[in-house]
């Protein structure tokens, strides 16, 4: 009897002990709430500043250099973004020189095919001249995933005007964050290809910044999807009036105070050089 009597104390007493440390070296329990809160931390700090938000946002897709949302339905992306950091612009790697399918599109996506013939260039949205760095992030740079059909002249004038500018400034501020996509509106100039790829009405690209002082600056412009030669001062807008013809949400990770102010306004001289 006492043998027994002792044996259940040493009983209670595990059960105690294993109780107070819950088995694991003693760490308390987290209530769902709890776990819930902490699981969403971690998964803001891994969304960088340059991820928008789009509501129907199905198909998101990260390569080395960039991220995209793509819309099979249209064979273009929804958007594209990237930080782009000094470091990276001292690469010396040449451009690829072959378009290709995005092995992680599953489903309908365009080919390099639809756009032969079409009058429309294959254009960069991430540009491959900000892919340099990195042989990888370069030869992901031409997949058509990250590729729309551009008017030729928009593509080799205002619209590579700005993807230098967006080089110097990225060497001035040592980091900018860049989102850019196409605009489907009337889609005026319907579709190319076998694939049916649509052909942009117009284009968008947003910047953010922070500045010496360490406040966050931007702006953001959008192309008409036709010849033009004005300069891009002409085409600049507020980050919240481009949220306005796009229906996404640009730099929503900011602070909701510091996101307010940082995107309704902008100054083209004092804070991007542009005249």
């Amino acid at each position: 009897m006492k043998k027994k009597i002792l044996y259940l104390a040493f009983l209670f007493l595990l059960s105690a002990v294993y109780f107070v440390f819950d088995g694991d070296g003693g760490d308390d329990p987290q209530t769902p709430q709890q776990t819930q809160q902490q699981s969403q931390v971690q998964t803001d700090n891994l969304i960088g500043l340059e991820i928008p938000f789009m509501a129907d946002d199905k198909t998101v897709i990260e390569h080395m250099g960039y991220t995209l949302s793509y819309n099979s339905e249209y064979r273009i992306p929804n958007w594209v973004a990237y930080e782009l950091q000094d470091s990276e612009l001292y690469g010396d790697l040449d451009r690829a020189e072959k378009f290709s399918p995005d092995p992680l599109v599953k489903g309908h996506q365009a080919y390099d095919s639809d756009y032969v013939g079409s009058g429309y260039d294959r254009g960069h949205m991430a540009p491959a001249g900000d892919m340099k760095w990195s042989t990888q992030a370069m030869e992901e740079s031409f997949y058509l995933s990250n590729v729309c059909p551009q008017n030729h002249n928009l593509n080799a004038g205002v619209w590579n005007d700005l993807e230098k500018k967006v080089r110097q400034e990225a060497r001035y501020y040592g980091k900018l964050w860049v989102v850019c996509g196409p605009i489907v509106d009337s889609n005026r100039h319907g579709t190319v290809g076998k694939n049916k790829v649509v052909v942009p009405d117009s284009f968008f690209k947003a910047l953010l910044a922070q500045n010496k002082d360490g406040k966050y600056i931007s702006i953001a412009f959008v192309f008409p999807n036709e010849a033009g030669d004005n300069g891009l001062a002409s085409y600049a807008m507020t980050v919240n009036e481009l949220e306005k013809l796009t229906g996404m949400d640009f730099f929503y990770n900011l602070d909701q105070k510091v996101q307010e102010k940082t995107e309704d306004s902008y100054d083209l001289w004092t804070d991007w050089r542009i005249r």
